[in-house]
């Protein structure tokens, strides 16, 4: 089973930076796809990036050049770098592990981005 906490939290005004990062126990993680989605409410969940077990990565067009994902397997953790930030990235962001047919997700956290 694989249990996933997120972390970081936050207020930020328009053009700021927040990093969340991501807890993953369980099974080793380093054969998973590791992803970040967004939720707000009333809407669906979004993909907004994602990084596979070969290191290779995927942005949402809307975070691209402002985003990075990265993965430390040996830490068992995943991360969010997340540069000039609008409100339009107010959201709760969601930690995910994909593994052939299975899905896991944190339990979200919460970033405002306010003026």
């Amino acid at each position: 089973q694989v249990q996933l906490v997120e972390a970081g939290v936050g207020l930020v005004q328009p053009g700021g930076a927040l990093r969340l990062s991501c807890a993953a126990s369980g099974p080793i993680m380093k054969y998973y796809d590791m992803g970040w989605y967004r939720q707000v409410t009333g809407e669906e969940r979004e993909l907004v990036a994602r990084i596979f077990s070969t290191g290779n990565t995927d942005y949402a067009n809307s975070v691209l050049g402002r985003f990075t994902i990265s993965r430390d397997d040996a830490m068992n953790t995943l991360a969010l770098q997340m540069q000039s930030l609008t409100p339009e990235d107010t959201a709760v962001y969601f930690c995910n592990a994909h593994y052939v047919r299975h899905d896991y997700w944190g339990e979200g956290s919460q970033v405002t981005v306010f003026s």
